[in-house]
């Protein structure tokens, strides 16, 4: 997976991996948004730059097995990262697509994402990534979730 820098158009290989206790102390909510610290019981992964030690997005996340499920908790590009003067795009998108394949290798054809987004960001995931308003929660489900896959994950 690779995330594109805006100015210059360069692709950028990513590494998402777990996060470490020691990456809580550089977790500012200025930068990240959230007070990460509130998320350290749930299963939490960074975005890098491979070979880089910078993080440039997180997702905090539950699985829900008995509803073949993984519900996102929190996610966040950094600030950097966000918005028309952002630096790196595809931060958010790379994230969705790690948990949409944690999702199909656990549940293979009943795979399930879902996220409870803020009321004004609810249309950009509708557009962006095809995801169904599911009640309060919006979902990618199979075959919508191995588009997304292959649409982030072709390196």
């Amino acid at each position: 997976m690779n995330i594109t820098e805006v100015a210059t158009s360069q692709t950028h290989l990513v590494e998402i991996v777990s996060i470490e206790k020691s990456d809580f102390e550089k977790l500012a909510a200025e930068r990240y948004f959230f007070d990460w610290n509130e998320e350290a019981t749930f299963e939490i992964f960074k975005l890098t730059i491979k070979g880089k030690d910078d993080i440039l997005g997180l997702i905090s996340f539950e699985t829900i097995t008995e509803e073949k499920r993984i519900h996102i908790r929190l996610i966040t590009a950094s600030r950097e990262n966000v918005g028309k003067d952002k630096i790196y795009d595809k931060v958010i998108g790379n994230l969705l697509t790690h948990v949409a394949k944690l999702a199909v290798r656990d549940f293979g054809e009943w795979a399930c994402i879902s996220l409870r987004p803020k009321t004004q960001i609810a249309q950009h995931y509708i557009d962006k990534y095809k995801m169904n308003i599911t009640g309060m929660t919006l979902s990618l489900e199979v075959p919508k979730i191995l588009e997304l896959i292959e649409l982030y994950d072709h390196d």
